[in-house]
């Protein structure tokens, strides 16, 4: 197999169009399939996705194309960056055209909200003979298109996916970590952005800096609680897909999980913000498969169950604040206390 070979990003977003750029800054040759065939004409022709990445000139050997047989028919490694609820009926789109050794890899953070599942076990059941990898990190793609520093991970069972990987996207300003725990850094990804909507609402109630650290750091400890009980191990949060992520996630005001948080905290209802917005964050979907999940396997989540209170029942905000500033447990970390003492 040539060092060059071919790639295909499935999903024109942001993220997606910057992935495909990536790998062909690498000189591969690159297919970035869009479901929408006059957007993926129009960003052949003019070589910048104008929808999601306008000042973002796209090289050469990107192609953009809807027909999806032909996005992957060569393809030995397949980038998923489509929205959770698309993920799973794209797989079944690919899974008869694809090449029988192809790598899929997710940068999909999210949950799909009918089956509770995590992208890596929609990949499983679907493609269950193909090896996966998911890839997650703070990486905020106007700052990629940058080419500020930024750092992701890969993760994977699978070693050749992890090395695959780490040799189609890294440069010198995106560095590419390897892990093995898929589940601890999707759920990274995919639970920060229930925790950046409870830091917006912070923020509009005019909470401090000493607030909005304790609030991410007991974040943290809820995060990894509850990956944990799913089989994840939580040293994962404390890197990139944890940690890292989170601080992205929590101190931009730009994202819109923050914007839905900002909103409630002064006074808005869910059905008012999403008018607004125009559509609903990320946050808010997980917010509520989290909260069923949690109850279900018995996990303390106070802020999930104080945010849910606020989101979907309506509870003013001041009065969950006030509950739970109450009711703390006093350890800091669980996860650094010995089992049993």
């Amino acid at each position: 197999m040539s060092h060059h070979q071919a790639i295909t990003v499935l999903g024109g977003g942001s993220f997606g169009t910057i992935i495909a750029n990536i790998a062909a800054e690498n000189g591969h040759q690159v297919r970035l399939w869009m479901r929408d065939a006059q957007q993926a004409e129009e960003v052949e022709k003019s070589r910048v996705n104008n929808r999601y990445m306008p000042d973002y000139p796209l090289l050469a050997n990107v192609e953009a194309c809807s027909d999806i047989g032909y996005a992957v028919a060569d393809s030995h490694l397949i980038f998923m960056a489509v929205p959770s609820k698309a993920f799973r009926q794209v797989l079944r789109q690919i899974k008869p055209c694809i090449q029988p050794e192809a790598q899929i890899v997710s940068t999909t953070k999210g949950i799909e909200s009918d089956s509770f599942k995590l992208m890596s076990q929609i990949m499983c059941e679907e493609l269950p003979d193909h090896p996966i990898g998911v890839l997650s990190g703070p990486n905020l793609a106007k700052e990629v298109a940058r080419r500020q520093l930024t750092a992701t991970v890969i993760a994977s069972n699978n070693p050749q996916v992890r090395a695959a990987v780490q040799r189609v996207l890294r440069r010198d300003y995106f560095r590419i970590y390897a892990n093995n725990d898929m589940y601890g850094v999707e759920l990274g990804g995919a639970l920060k952005n229930i925790y950046a909507i409870a830091t917006g609402m912070a923020a509009a109630l005019g909470m401090g800096e000493n607030t909005r650290s304790m609030l991410m750091t007991r974040s943290l400890a809820e995060m990894s609680r509850f990956a944990v009980c799913l089989g994840a191990n939580p040293l994962t949060f404390i890197g990139l897909a944890g940690v890292g992520d989170l601080a992205v996630t929590c101190m931009s005001p730009l994202s819109r999980n923050y914007r839905v948080g900002h909103a409630l905290g002064k006074g808005g209802s869910l059905g008012q913000i999403v008018e607004e917005l125009g559509e609903v964050a990320e946050g808010v979907g997980t917010l509520q498969i989290v909260k069923h999940w949690a109850t279900e396997l018995g996990v303390y989540m106070p802020l999930v169950d104080g945010l849910y209170e606020v989101v979907f029942n309506q509870r003013p905000v001041q009065q969950v604040v006030q509950a739970l500033m109450g009711g703390e447990q006093s350890s800091d970390v669980e996860f650094v206390l010995p089992r049993g003492n």
